[in-house]
């Protein structure tokens, strides 16, 4: 089996390379200014686990390999300028949006979209950073630097956030989780819950999106893709073209987690569907320590990544997941007085779901 090299050393690098190791598959999370001749680069395949990279001497190695997966799609999908020309490219439901060019165009800005205005950096931005809800009397409030380099969209009413996690082969083959329920909180995801079946309409309209998205880009491996849910159908919010946060329950969740389902799609292993059978939660570890208590719960599964504890920072995350629904409550209910108190918001409305 050949080497995997991904571009990135955080959690999502240092994830696949555990869900490489039972398979006998060898997997180097790259760090960016990483020596390209103490890797095994030119046998291996190619990933990334971000969208954007500096220019160093790894990365221009990398750039010339011909066994970089989806390299020229990366930077498409980091740029939310053509991301969203990507979708309306392909007729597919997105919050209405334009670029923001100067201040002058406020005024047209707010008679197309209405009276709140989400404005984001085309690159860089995510957890929350790099965006701005705006109204007409607080434009003010958006750096001169930003005109040009963002995007702005309608502020959309809906009432819930969910995602579809899927996976294309190399020979067009598609398998996708059941829709992933999110709660974010200031923009960083906290709590997600998935179902083995989820609405069927809503699985079939995320299907058929995702499906037509990956096709059209001839991609290979896991995507994401977050969406809005509205009266009138589910609405893309955004695309990442990698394995994603919220797809960590499959790790204990479902037959075949989303780090190996990527690795087996680069590496043109057997791409199955994979199974789910029962409900599953990811709780984020965000600014907090780690607490061994949380592992009294035989439910628990902790996923610590090691870095320096941050306010604001991912360190790790834990999954739950049983048949038993009053079991799964009650190992939930027992986490609440073991974490911060701004986590029993998130837990609460795990709850309310289950």
């Amino acid at each position: 089996m050949k080497p995997v090299c991904v571009l990135g050393n955080g959690q999502l690098g240092r994830m696949l390379r555990q869900a490489g190791e039972p398979l006998g598959i060898a997997v180097y999370p790259v760090g960016l200014d990483a020596e390209p001749e103490a890797l095994p680069i030119a046998q291996s395949v190619v990933t990334a686990e971000i969208e954007r990279w500096p220019e160093t001497a790894l990365t221009r190695e990398l750039a010339r390999h011909p066994a970089f997966v989806n390299r020229d799609i990366f930077p498409r999908l980091a740029d939310r300028l053509t991301q969203k020309q990507l979708l309306d490219q392909l007729n597919l439901a997105t919050a209405p949006w334009q670029l923001l060019a100067a201040a002058s165009e406020w005024p047209q800005v707010f008679a197309r979209l209405g009276e709140l205005a989400i404005v984001k950096r085309r690159t860089g931005g995510y957890d929350g950073r790099g965006q701005w809800r705006l109204r007409a009397h607080e434009t003010d409030a958006l750096p001169a630097e930003c005109y040009g380099e963002c995007i702005v969209e309608q502020g959309i009413n809906f009432s819930g956030e969910v995602s579809l996690v899927g996976a294309r082969a190399h020979d067009g083959t598609t398998v996708f989780y059941p829709l992933t329920h999110n709660l974010h909180q200031e923009g960083i995801l906290r709590t997600s819950v998935a179902f083995p079946q989820a609405d069927p309409a809503q699985q079939c309209q995320a299907e058929q999106m995702l499906s037509a998205i990956m096709h059209e880009l001839n991609y290979v491996g896991v995507m994401a893709m977050e969406c809005f849910v509205t009266p009138e159908g589910l609405l893309i919010n955004e695309l990442a073209p990698r394995v994603h946060n919220s797809g960590h329950w499959t790790q204990n969740g479902a037959s075949i987690s989303q780090f190996e389902l990527h690795l087996r799609a680069i590496l043109d292993l057997p791409l199955p569907q994979p199974v789910v059978i029962a409900p599953a939660v990811m709780i984020n570890l965000i600014g907090t320590a780690v607490n061994l208590e949380w592992l009294q719960q035989p439910l628990v599964h902790l996923h610590w990544y090691e870095k320096e504890v941050r306010p604001g920072r991912k360190v790790g995350h834990l999954n739950l997941s049983d048949s038993d629904s009053t079991r799964l409550k009650a190992a939930l209910q027992a986490l609440v007085p073991l974490l911060p108190a701004e986590y029993a918001s998130g837990i609460d409305w795990a709850l309310a779901k289950l």
